[in-house]
Parts: C-alpha cells; sequence; structure tokens
C-alpha cells in the first residue's frame, strides 16, 4: 500500500491473527488499536509473549513475582482488545535468541492456529528511536520472519511436528509493528479505537512510572502517523510493515 494512503477496516479474508510480542505490553504499544477493530469485526486474534518480562518494572524488591504479575497484566489488556487467546512461551527477559527450538516453538504455533496474518515486532533496529529496538524486540522479529518462511510452509523442517499432525501451512501476510520510518508501507485508521489502545496500556501499570507523559507521547505518536498517511485532521493511526508472503503477487517456492 502507498505511503500516502491508510485503511480503516478490516482487510478482505482475514478471519485468524497471530500476533507476537517480546514482552508484555509490546503489543498493546504496537497495535492494540488495529487489534480491537479486528475483534469487533469478528477476527480471532491470538498473542503469543515470547519473555517472561521477568526484567521489566522498575522496583528492585521481590524480583521473583515479577513474570506473575506482567502476565496477569497482559491478560487484562487483552480482554480490553477482545482476545482472550495467550500464549507464554516464558523465555528469559532481556535474552531472547534466535534459536532452533525457539524457532520450532513459533512454527509449531503457526501452524496450529493457521493464520491468516501473522504480526511481529520488526528485526531491522530503528536508529532515528532506539527504545523501539530492544535486542528481545529485534530478535521476536527474526524468529516470526524465520518461523514463516520457509520453515512454517515446509514440511520437511520439524520433521517431528508433522508426526504431531502440525501440517505445514503456507502465511499469506506478516505485518511487522515498531518498524523503522522507512519501511512503515501500511497504516490502519484507529481513531475510534484509541481510548481502548490506551486503557490497555494503563494496564500494564508495572512499567510507567509516569502514565500522564506516556498517554501523551502515545496520542501525539499515532496523530503523527496519522498525518504522515494522508488521513484527516484529527485522525490517528498505527503503521506497519506489511510483507505478502503468499498472495497472488507472490512467487511460490524456497
Amino acid at each position: 500500500m502507498a505511503q500516502t494512503q491508510a485503511q480503516a477496516q478490516t482487510p478482505p479474508g482475514v478471519r485468524r491473527v497471530l500476533a507476537f510480542a517480546a514482552h508484555p505490553d509490546d503489543i498493546d504499544f504496537g497495535a492494540a488499536g488495529t487489534v480491537a477493530g479486528w475483534t469487533a469485526a469478528g477476527v480471532e486474534v491470538t498473542y503469543c509473549i515470547m519473555t517472561a518480562g521477568d526484567a521489566g518494572g522498575f522496583e528492585p524488591g521481590d524480583r521473583d513475582s515479577v513474570s506473575q504479575v506482567r502476565s496477569r497484566e497482559q491478560q487484562a489488556a487483552a480482554e480490553l482488545t477482545g482476545v482472550r487467546d495467550i500464549h507464554f512461551l516464558g523465555e528469559r527477559d532481556g535474552f531472547l535468541a534466535v534459536t532452533p527450538e525457539v524457532v520450532e516453538k513459533v512454527v509449531a504455533l503457526i501452524r496450529e492456529v493457521r493464520p491468516d496474518v501473522v504480526l511481529s515486532m520488526h528485526p531491522e533496529r530503528n536508529w532515528d528511536r532506539i527504545q523501539a529496538s530492544h535486542p528481545d524486540h529485534l530478535a521476536c522479529g527474526e524468529i516470526v520472519t524465520r518461523a514463516v518462511y520457509p520453515a512454517a510452509e515446509n514440511p520437511f523442517a520439524f520433521p517431528r511436528l508433522e508426526e504431531q499432525g502440525l501440517e505445514a501451512y503456507k502465511v499469506p501476510w506478516l505485518w511487522f509493528y515498531g518498524a523503522p520510518r522507512e519501511r512503515e508501507n501500511h497504516a490502519v485508521d484507529v481513531t475510534g479505537a484509541v481510548d481502548t489502545k490506551l486503557a490497555a496500556i494503563r494496564v500494564h501499570a508495572s512499567q510507567h512510572p509516569d502514565i500522564t507523559r506516556m498517554e501523551t507521547a502515545v496520542r501525539s505518536m499515532l496523530q503523527d502517523n496519522a498525518r504522515r498517511f494522508g488521513l484527516p485532521g484529527g485522525a490517528s493511526a498505527e503503521v506497519f510493515h506489511a510483507v505478502g508472503v503468499n498472495t497472488d503477487q507472490t512467487i511460490a517456492g524456497f
């Protein structure tokens, strides 16, 4: 999609979406408005959070409980956007690595859900806003990219998954959030879902030392996205790097 255009409705034919994130709260910052629009239109959305979020927060006290707190926060935030199916891989926060073992877990979930769109963090570093490029974010993007192509659609990759009945599956679309600006090629008008998005972000209270400043920054970013993609004044948008993997315009094969 050209960078002067934006989309307000659910893409045609999308019935299932599988969304990946490195940490609890990543999806809510990156795509909660879009997810809320999808679920409102009847799309089934599944979340997969790769790390336990155990290095997050600001309190030095009971670190053993951080993962449980953040899991509960993510579950509550997901309910606000209409998502009830969440998978937690439990990898160590700050040490997410691109390994065959983690890729296999992601391939298994893709083959189980068989989504029309896989949503993920971006594998490329954003030098304009390096905070968007936490090493776990980059690892999440690379793991998901490797899982989507070629592993998920290659019946000879991870043969034990085939033995378990998880047959090869070709993902039509891979959408990245948190992309470097030069990669963004698709915007979704989330003007009507901004309050829902902010409510979902607020649920992650353990991660917000200054909620007012956070909300101001998020509103400004969404409005800037809308301006860059030519939406009317006052609109808000979430932006993505949308990649066609198996569409009418792509060539099948390895």
